[in-house]
């Protein structure tokens, strides 16, 4: 299940060269974005993820599962062997697709449930339906997120202000609440957080202020979920090469130097976050609850 043995998880790597220090052009797409048109391509470990059986048999709801971080870690729990609901706007349908082939190309089912998770109605509509085809819900990542560069406040509207909570923050609460009630003890959430809710850029205040809002959101549920058997953690990364970036999520200018002032000194892949969300998923984390793991290229992070 690998065709280049050189980035083969399992295989002893220098992880300053062990995926590419990429310098992205300058480059734009309309929001969301697709990742079969970004260049260069990310790494969602298509060609490389090799699972171990860590997730045999469970069932997962996976939310930005289209591409970039949610399509790598829909790939891995696949390959670990998770029947996988994958969760993405109409607009993604043709990366979507390209996952849920990947997906089923492991021997693993995957439901396409498109829908705006911003509205109210469809969050809940979305947990009953990956349920519903699942055959029940064990696993939950919340990994959707909406980024949009601004440089000054005075600029930032109130419309997208609302609009980045009512994505990265109250989708989160909306789905996990729904979740829980269909979730049996050793189930588990995993929501993506970010190094921006600890080193905020000035250009995403409102992005930021979301992501710290998720990592006191988790601790919170963690603490709430932790007697009826369900653990609840976050995963934060850095700088991930993603369609994130080039549709509006960072300025056009930025996009040459993307992640490399990290202590590694590039961008990280997506298939880089991947294990971490499996070990939180998975029992071998069974006495981690609350816990934000930081996957972001050495920068120091509480």
């Amino acid at each position: 299940m690998t065709d280049n043995p050189s980035n083969d998880q399992l295989t002893f790597q220098d992880p300053v060269t062990r995926f590419p220090d990429i310098t992205p052009p300058k480059q734009d797409q309309p929001e969301p974005g697709l990742d079969q048109e970004l260049v260069p391509q990310t790494d969602r470990g298509q060609h490389s993820y090799r699972g171990t059986g860590r997730l045999e048999g469970r069932k997962a709801l996976i939310t930005g599962a289209d591409s970039g971080i949610g399509a790598a870690v829909a790939i891995a729990f696949a390959r670990e062997g998770a029947d996988v609901a994958l969760s993405y706007l109409p607009a993604e349908e043709e990366d979507a697709q390209e996952i849920k082939s990947f997906i089923e190309g492991s021997g693993r089912r995957a439901i396409l449930l498109p829908g705006d998770i911003s509205d109210r109605d469809f969050c809940e509509e979305l947990v009953e339906r990956a349920v519903r085809e699942l055959g029940g819900l064990d696993a939950l990542v919340n990994n959707a997120g909406r980024q949009i560069a601004v440089e000054d406040i005075a600029d930032l509207p109130d419309e997208q202000w609302t609009a980045t909570f009512d994505t990265n923050i109250h989708a989160i609460y909306r789905i996990s609440r729904a979740a829980v009630k269909h979730m049996p003890p050793g189930s588990t959430i995993v929501n993506t957080t970010s190094i921006q809710a600890y080193k905020p850029s000035p250009h995403l205040l409102d992005y930021a202020s979301t992501k710290a809002a998720i990592n006191n959101f988790t601790k919170g549920l963690g603490q709430m979920l932790a007697s009826k058997g369900i653990r609840v953690n976050a995963v934060a990364p850095g700088p991930i090469w993603t369609p994130l970036q080039v549709s509006d999520g960072q300025p056009k200018d930025a996009l040459p130097k993307f992640g490399k002032s990290t202590p590694l000194g590039r961008a990280g892949q997506p298939t880089e976050l991947a294990p971490a969300f499996v070990f939180l998923t998975s029992p071998e984390s069974s006495y981690v609850i609350g816990e934000t793991l930081n996957v972001n290229g050495g920068t120091p992070s509480p």
